[in-house]
């Protein structure tokens, strides 16, 4: 099987908009509190995590860095929930995608690059890679579901030969 290189498109909402939310600040709606010392943010992604009686949970991931090129090995989805992750450590990294729905479709994969200030919330059922930190090791906030059923459905796909490359 021959090598596909897939390009990295800068993470925009535009872009990523089939997929789920951008999580950022810049260019979004605020307003003052706690006494005109902070601004607040509010409503920068839909989540969804009360299917078959599920409750949101806050955790915490360390993501161990990867060089380019990187070869893909496997893509998930959360049948009963979003995904989000927010980087603590205002690091780049990558997002790889595939539309939600039936079953994963290879030649819709797309990938994308965070500026280290931007999450992603991936709505229910999108297909995404394992997280991809990128020069060094990155924490993330991530806010998913709990509770009862199977919320994580993978696939290997590192017999396909998908390659991130730089654009």
């Amino acid at each position: 099987m021959s090598e596909r290189r897939l390009p990295i498109a800068p993470l925009s909402r535009q872009g990523f908009a089939g997929f789920g939310d951008v999580v950022e600040t810049e260019g979004q709606a605020h307003y003052p509190i706690n006494a005109g010392t902070a601004e607040r943010y509010d409503d920068l992604a839909t989540v969804e995590v009360a299917a078959a009686g599920g409750r949101p949970i806050i955790s915490i991931c360390r993501a161990a860095p990867h060089a380019l090129p990187i070869r893909l090995r496997l893509m998930e989805r959360h049948p009963l929930s979003s995904q989000a992750f927010i980087p603590l450590s205002a690091v780049p990294f990558l997002v790889v995608v595939a539309p939600a729905g039936g079953p994963l479709e290879l030649e819709k994969v797309v990938a994308f690059r965070s500026n280290g200030r931007q999450g992603v919330n991936y709505r229910r059922g999108t297909w995404h890679h394992p997280l991809l930190a990128l020069e060094r090791v990155c924490d993330f906030l991530i806010v998913d579901r709990g509770g009862q059923g199977e919320n994580c459905e993978e696939v290997s796909i590192a017999d396909q030969n998908l390659l991130l490359v730089e654009p």
